[in-house]
């Protein structure tokens, strides 16, 4: 097979990359971490009451049990459309959901639950006033104690998507639907943070990246 010359190759990867641009196509960005793993500079404790206190210890964001909310807000900037967000989580102990993760959509926010109403719903919370327990996004999970599940995030004008390792977990098509938060003190992780429900929860790796465009 016929190799291209590097410098071809890299003037027709280029041109490609212009038409790209020029048809309203931006390449993702690459993935920011936005925990550093030692502080918590750019986070603050969300002021639930009876929240557990939140530490950080050899590289893990932990979110004590509470009685009834314990939780993070992320204080840097945020886009409201367009991006993803990623995050390592483990249930330490007890038996609700452990990644409660709330995130804008454009002018709204919503929260992936994971691990709750027992410990193994999953959904997204809330479409047209329809709390995670009831709506289309309905799933259920078993999550093991002392294990890392990566979940992430997506948020389209068309769609929010969530996956947990490898597997879809929300393919969710948004117009026509509202999208809001179930009603109550979670709706303190407003515009983005994570919480957990009488449960103890370990985080690390969360990470950020706008994505590219298409017009």
């Amino acid at each position: 097979m016929k190799m291209i010359p590097r410098r071809q190759f890299f003037q027709i990867t280029a041109s490609l990359t212009g038409l790209l641009a020029a048809h309203g196509w931006a390449a993702d960005a690459e993935w920011k971490p936005i925990f550093d793993g030692k502080t918590l500079e750019g986070w603050k404790v969300t002021a639930f009451g009876g929240g557990g206190e939140v530490a950080v210890k050899d590289g893990l964001l932990t979110l004590p049990a509470g009685n009834d909310l314990t939780g993070v807000n992320f204080t840097g900037a945020m886009p409201k459309m367009n991006y993803e967000l990623v995050l390592d989580a483990q249930r330490v102990e007890g038996s609700d959901f452990f990644c409660g993760l709330t995130f804008p959509y454009g002018e709204a926010c919503c929260t992936f639950v994971v691990g709750g109403w027992g410990g193994a719903l999953v959904g997204l919370s809330s479409i047209n006033g329809d709390d995670a327990s009831e709506n289309e996004t309905t799933k259920f999970k078993k999550f093991e104690k002392g294990h890392w599940y990566k979940i992430r995030v997506r948020v389209t004008p068309a769609k929010i998507e969530a996956w947990i390792d490898d597997e879809q977990m929300l393919d969710v098509e948004t117009k026509g639907k509202k999208i809001g938060m179930r009603s109550g003190e979670i709706e303190m992780s407003k515009p983005c943070g994570i919480a957990t429900y009488r449960t103890h929860a370990a985080l690390r790796g969360i990470k950020l990246r706008p994505l590219g465009e298409a017009k």
